[in-house]
């Protein structure tokens, strides 16, 4: 695990699920200096900060659409943690443009007030929509995998930008796990399909991962996890077995189901452990061999793999999986 002692981190949408629990983690199992929790939203910072009564915490009111108000929270930090996002699907199907002012120019001025501010390194937390997306929140956050990527090509070897990327969280909070678990007496619950499947992580996996990527990232990779999938239905069955299902049909933004990793993506990536590293394509640009040889030393032991995203079932739908097709 990376050493946090003396560093002061900062989380943007610090009062979301993953930035309380993350916090909640880090005050608990590391001698963390400070926490700068930056969000919108004085009440959950009111709340969190009488729930948590720690001296390590900080709290910061603001918009990551604002860069001078970021620029002043970023100073003196040692490492941020952007997990800051409008993310509702349906919502933002028809607000679009308020996604592109959060997701994609919230995400560009959290790149320059680092670099303006000396952080050393910046880690975005993205989604398995931003794979392939069809929505337009997947869209906004493919765009900011692709601006925290090439954003180290701003401050080379000074701040550091790469991102992680997962699917569903179980639990978070307005999340289908949370709210089947609020409702185990229900006795009608609605479907959108039942051949949909989501990849699934715990918040403590969430946790690993980014952990695994500030200490090993060198700018420009995405880390993902090997993480299951599951059928919605299965999922229902699970945890309301007693309540009648009834289809409704997929809302606006929806895919049947998602990717982690693509093809496409797998011919420049790494399997480590639980986790695929994925470099960038510019081998040249980045100077893949140098700048990532860390990466590819400690991948030594494991080949490197073409992932299909998909493969057909006995039911004639298509599940995503994990299939490795080693390379020699």
């Amino acid at each position: 695990m990376i050493n946090l002692k003396d560093k002061t981190i900062l989380i943007t949408g610090g009062t979301g699920s993953f930035g309380k629990n993350f916090t909640e983690f880090l005050l608990k199992n590391t001698p963390v200096k400070k926490i700068i929790i930056f969000s919108r939203d004085e009440l959950k910072q009111f709340k969190m900060e009488k729930e948590f009564n720690d001296g390590r915490l900080r709290f910061f009111i603001g918009d990551v659409r604002d860069l001078p108000r970021l620029e002043r929270a970023f100073n003196g930090v040692d490492i941020v943690i952007h997990a800051a996002a409008l993310k509702q699907v349906p919502i933002l199907e028809f607000n679009p443009y308020e996604a592109v002012k959060t997701n994609i120019l919230g995400s560009q001025n959290v790149i320059e007030a680092a670099i303006n501010r000396g952080v050393k390194k910046v880690l975005l937390v993205s989604t398995d929509k931003a794979v392939q997306p069809i929505n337009l929140y997947g869209s906004t956050k493919l765009c900011a995998e692709k601006l925290f990527v090439n954003g180290n090509f701003y401050s080379p070897d000074e701040t550091f930008f790469s991102c992680v990327r997962y699917g569903n969280v179980i639990g978070s909070r307005g999340s289908i796990v949370e709210s089947l678990l609020k409702n185990r007496n229900a006795e009608k619950v609605f479907i959108t399909d039942k051949r949909m499947t989501r990849f699934w992580i715990t918040l403590e996996q969430s946790f690993e991962l980014v952990l695994f990527a500030l200490e090993n990232m060198a700018g420009g990779e995405i880390f993902v996890p090997r993480i299951p999938s599951m059928k919605l239905a299965e999922l229902f069955k699970a945890l309301v077995p007693g309540a009648k299902k009834e289809i409704i049909g997929i809302r606006a933004g929806e895919k049947i189901h998602e990717i982690l990793l693509t093809e496409d993506e797998a011919r420049h990536a790494y399997g480590i452990g639980d986790y695929f590293v994925i470099l960038p394509e510019n081998e040249e640009i980045f100077c893949n061999k140098i700048r990532f040889k860390k990466i590819i030393k400690i991948s030594k032991s494991y080949r490197r793999v073409f992932v299909s995203p998909v493969i057909p079932i006995k039911n004639g739908s298509r599940r995503p999986i994990w299939r490795k097709l080693s390379i020699k």
